[in-house]
């Protein structure tokens, strides 16, 4: 349908269609020729072009008016990754803590269009692999295009035939026409040489599909049919004879062939059995020296250690008549142990350069793990045995008679038994809840004389109140309650109605050297009872010893009525025990005294260790009043020394600190003065001797105490 024509426009007037649309300007159409006019514009008075004439803007009714500020003013936008619709405000139960929290994560991805193919890009790598498996997909193209070429040709060769009237079949193609060696125009393409199998593109079937079947199988097919043979004999005696003559060598050859291979067997495992007996035994022997060698590395390492602990004696003692040192030798350190305080130390009484110590904390706060450690003097940098534990380790005694059992008692309350000859890390003995093991923390224990069964025994004494004998039976930990410690309040009212009696805490005990059913034990309230085997119903005397807790009590060695205690109320005092009116000495040490011990080779000579890190030597046949030796073992100030003990033949103690080092020190010739007479010969040694110059101080003691019972 052909456009219609525009209208023709009147002259007069403008001579112009005017054309006003809302919100635009107005277009001014030009006039309609006709058939008289020519071919250019008429305009009127005002009436041009559209580009001479300026345009009106309508502006519509709720447009804004603003100013040429606000316009020129500039917003900025700034666009995010951040999806506006998600959650901020998502809030999830926390397990870990038991709170609810607000999850800080939020997943701001928007999919707006998601759509699964299985079409690839032919540059891909998956593209590749599939070139690479099927064939160069240019020669299957190659393929199909000469195929549609050659039907195509085919085809329009047979028409023309036709139309000439030839008949199909007659005109043969020669050699060479496949291969494009005409010239017409309507040859076909030779097609590519490919020996592949081109599959069909467009059959598609998935890979889970293709699956191959095995095909049924019936029972009689699945082997193949055993092979038969007909065959007939006459049996006759001779016959059976020897074929039970022969079955009957079979047999003896079997067995005679069993008998061999268990020889065989028999040598095998003999010799498994040799080669490792030689190969521990190597092992041994390699172990053996290198231990030699390494407490001779050790040896030559510390030489200036060991030679002073051989032959340095201080010249200057003879210049100081009251006074001594101690010299510091070796510090022995383990890295697992360095953080965890050294809770006891004690000397082997038959190997005289082996020590144990123990590991653990006395924060109740801070309470993890434990370890037993054995370290020589022969080989200060690593220790000979390490027997780790879960509790905290707090006191371990040698048998004195057999050196390889070691008495523990640990935090949690239980007390165990370990042989340092097995090779196992697990105690020998232990005791459990169900077989009376303490409730609280285990503060000393102590190897006692065998029992009347010829078994060994040992006791503990534990916060809990209770003192406890433990014998080894058999395979079992047996125990028996000794005594158990109360306190002089009077009993509280249960919720039953019961009366229940206030306990004691025990911190200490020691047996009595020569009788031995006697011994002492110290409480946390700072009293000290004498107690006996014989008597566990009541203490035989007690005495009001210290305001604070008592941290050790111990016998002298000499003298049978001299004992010695320390708290931490700063104080050591020495006592006797058939004297109740009070101590015999007391000693102000200037801070909480941790540990006290008699010296092996004096009845006068005890030292002791404070929390300010110093160590006290006192001689009483020297000064009665203050020590010979006042030394700081350790440079910080906040190391607290914690335990000491004196080795039983050489001049020298041990010092263990709560950072769980062990410092040795040597003791110079004034701290280990014979005593002399007024002649300037020695005196006689012995028990005896010792007692004597123990007995001339405590008469000296005793005599104004006595001259006021006269009176």
């Amino acid at each position: 349908m052909p456009p219609k024509a525009a209208p023709k426009q009147k002259a007069g007037g403008t001579g112009s269609n005017l054309k006003v649309g809302k919100g635009r300007a107005p277009r001014i159409n030009a006039p309609a020729k006709g058939k008289d006019d020519d071919a250019t514009t008429e305009a009127g008075d005002g009436v041009g072009e559209e580009w001479m004439q300026a345009k009106t803007l309508i502006k519509p009714d709720d447009q804004l008016e603003l100013t040429e500020q606000e316009l020129k003013e500039e917003f900025t936008r700034i666009l995010t990754a951040n999806n506006p619709h998600a959650p901020q405000n998502i809030v999830r139960y926390n397990f870990k803590e038991g709170t609810f929290k607000q999850t800080s994560h939020v997943d701001q991805l928007a999919i707006h269009f998601s759509l699964e193919g299985n079409m690839i890009h032919k540059d891909s790598d998956e593209a590749r692999r599939q070139k690479a498996k099927y064939g160069a997909s240019e020669s299957y193209y190659q393929s199909w295009m000469w195929k549609a070429l050659s039907e195509q040709a085919i085809s329009e060769s047979g028409e023309e035939k036709k139309d000439e009237g030839e008949v199909e079949g007659d005109a043969k193609p020669e050699e060479g026409e496949q291969d494009g060696e005409k010239g017409d125009d309507s040859a076909t393409p030779a097609p590519p040489k490919s020996d592949q199998k081109l599959t069909n593109q467009f059959n598609f079937s998935e890979r889970a599909s293709q699956t191959y079947n095995n095909p049924y199988r019936e029972r009689g097919s699945q082997t193949e049919p055993p092979p038969r043979a007909t065959f007939s004999s006459t049996a006759n005696q001779w016959e059976i004879y020897d074929a039970y003559m022969e079955d009957l060598e079979k047999q003896e050859k079997a067995k005679e062939s069993k008998k061999q291979t268990s020889r065989k067997d028999e040598e095998k495992s003999k010799k498994k059995l040799t080669a490792l007996e030689t190969q521990s035994d190597d092992l041994s022997r390699i172990s053996h020296a290198a231990k030699i060698i390494e407490r001779m590395v050790n040896q030559n390492t510390y030489d200036d250690v060991a030679q002073d602990f051989k032959y340095w004696e201080d010249v200057s003692d003879e210049y100081r008549d009251h006074e001594g040192t101690c010299l510091p030798l070796w510090k022995f350190s383990y890295d697992k142990a360095k953080r965890l305080a050294v809770t006891s130390v004690c000397w082997n009484p038959k190997y005289r350069d082996l020590f144990a110590v123990t590991h653990g904390s006395y924060d109740f706060m801070k309470q993890t793990r434990g370890m037993i450690l054995f370290y020589t003097l022969k080989n200060p940098s690593y220790p000979e045995y390490i027997y780790p534990t879960e509790s905290g380790v707090m006191c371990v005694d040698l048998h004195p008679e057999h050196p390889y059992l070691i008495a523990a008692g640990f935090y949690d309350g239980s007390v165990a038994v370990y042989n340092v000859t097995l090779k196992t890390l697990t105690p020998l003995y232990q005791s459990t809840a169900k077989t009376g093991k303490h409730t609280d923390p285990v503060w000393q224990v102590a190897w006692q004389k065998d029992d009347l069964d010829n078994n060994l025994n040992f006791t503990s004494i534990s916060s809990d109140g209770r003192v406890v004998a433990w014998t080894l039976v058999k395979n079992e930990l047996t125990f028996t309650d000794v005594i158990q410690l109360t306190l002089d309040e009077v009993p509280q009212e249960g919720p039953d109605g019961t009366q229940l009696a206030p306990l004691g805490c025990g911190t200490c005990f020691d047996f009595h050297k020569q009788t031995d059913h006697l011994f002492l034990v110290g409480t946390e309230e700072g009293k000290i009872h004498k107690c006996s085997k014989a008597y566990n119903s009541q203490f035989l005397d007690t005495f009001d010893a210290h305001h604070m807790a008592v941290y050790k009590v111990m016998w002298n060695h000499f003298h049978p009525k001299i004992f010695i205690s320390c708290s931490a109320d700063w104080t050591v005092k020495i006592w006797d025990h058939t004297y109740t009116n009070g101590p015999m000495f007391t000693f102000d040490l200037g801070s909480s005294v941790g540990d006290v011990a008699w010296a092996p080779y004096s009845s006068t000579v005890f030292a002791a260790v404070t929390a300010d890190g110093k160590v006290h030597v006192f001689d009483l046949n020297v000064n009665k009043y203050e020590p010979i030796c006042e030394q700081a073992v350790v440079q910080k100030k906040k190391t607290k020394l914690t335990h000491i003990a004196f080795n039983s033949t050489h001049p020298i103690i041990i010092v263990g600190d709560d950072r769980g080092y062990v410092t040795s020190l040597k003791l110079s010739p004034n701290l280990r003065k014979v005593p002399k007479d007024k002649k300037g010969a020695e005196l006689s040694k012995g028990p005896e001797a010792e007692i004597a110059k123990m007995d001339k101080l405590l008469s000296l003691v005793r005599e104004p105490s006595n001259k006021d019972e006269k009176n």
